[in-house]
């Protein structure tokens, strides 16, 4: 596919609203999104992921190709791809790559014989097995410049998953009370937020873990049915997507407390924004009239005026939510992880 250079401009109105703690929104009087440039993994008929993005401009992602197996890639910032990323354990077809840093190092999970999630660091052509102690399954989901990492883990089977981070070599869990799962999609360099997203029975609701430990949640966009946040930078600015009750699937761009924006590609009813650099640039994807995922890169340009979320939203209303696992079993079963 060619490159395009489409720029597109964030209409929304910036409604005054009191912000907490030090999440300032920065004043701009515009700002836009600009997408410069589209990208699919070689290959016909592949289906490309981007997941996230590191300082150097690589994006990690995967590719499902036409017989439905899922692999690993980096999308180098020179615009060539990596040979596919595919786990020495994966006998099924199924290797993501889902957190990238400024070395090159990757996050990712595989679907073992057994039909189970786990997991690996990749770097160099090297893989290394990673699982939380004593947990069945595993799922990292990012890993920062420090070489601190996040995901989810399923202590017994049961599908249940508890979100965790790793900073400085300590592991910790945590979990939105009531949850079915909890789930901690990237820490910053930073380290001030950790984002992603928790299912309240069947809804997808996003929130996010400050430094002190305080869960914010829900992170809902007003009609929001289904959201996820997946990325952040260290400016705090968070990317992620939203479906609304009409079927569309909208790209988000949020600034904590409640804060956000809605980006749509062109043309496109699903648009899902993934990671974002400190630099502004977001990797993310789009699904065309035929139902083939494309990756794109765009950029913000100033700060996109952005809108209050929903009155559902609870802000910091929560304590630390640092919890023993639960262990309860539910319906939600082995379902893949939103990517």
């Amino acid at each position: 596919m060619k490159s395009k250079q489409i720029v597109i401009s964030i209409l929304a109105v910036l409604c005054v609203f009191p912000l907490m703690g030090t999440f300032a929104l920065q004043a701009a009087p515009s700002g836009s999104i600009e997408v410069i440039t589209t990208f699919d993994y070689p290959g016909a008929g592949n289906l490309t992921l981007p997941q996230k993005i590191n300082e150097r401009g690589d994006v990690v992602g995967e590719y499902i190709d036409s017989s439905g197996v899922t692999r690993g890639f980096i999308r180098f910032s020179n615009g060539t791809f990596s040979d596919p990323i595919v786990d020495p354990n994966d006998t099924v077809g199924f290797t993501e790559g889902r957190g990238i840093n400024n070395s090159r190092k990757v996050a990712g999970d595989y679907v073992a014989n057994d039909g189970t999630v786990q997991s690996f660091f990749w770097s160099g052509g090297t893989f290394t097995e990673y699982a939380v102690p004593g947990a069945v399954q595993t799922n990292l989901l990012s890993i920062n410049d420090a070489g601190d990492f996040t995901g989810a883990f399923d202590p017994d089977g049961s599908g249940i998953f508890q979100a965790f981070v790793s900073i400085d070599g300590t592991l910790t869990s945590y979990s939105v009370p009531g949850a079915a799962r909890t789930l901690a999609y990237e820490i910053n360099n930073s380290e001030e937020l950790t984002v992603g997203y928790y299912i309240d029975g069947v809804i997808l609701h996003g929130q996010y873990r400050d430094a002190s430990g305080a869960l914010h949640f829900p992170i809902d966009p007003a009609g929001s049915t289904a959201t996820v946040l997946f990325g952040l930078n260290d400016r705090n600015w968070v990317v992620g997507r939203y479906a609304d009750s009409g079927g569309a699937t909208h790209g988000l761009f949020f600034i904590p407390p409640n804060q956000f924006a809605t980006f749509d590609f062109p043309g496109s009813t699903f648009t899902s924004l993934n990671g974002i650099n400190d630099k502004g640039v977001i990797c993310g994807r789009y699904v065309d009239a035929a139902g083939i995922a494309h990756g794109f890169l765009a950029r913000i340009k100033g700060t996109p005026p952005t809108q209050a979320a929903g009155p559902q939203m609870k802000g910091s209303t929560s304590p630390s939510r640092v919890t023993s696992l639960n262990t309860s079993r539910a319906a939600w079963g082995n379902a893949k992880l939103a990517r």
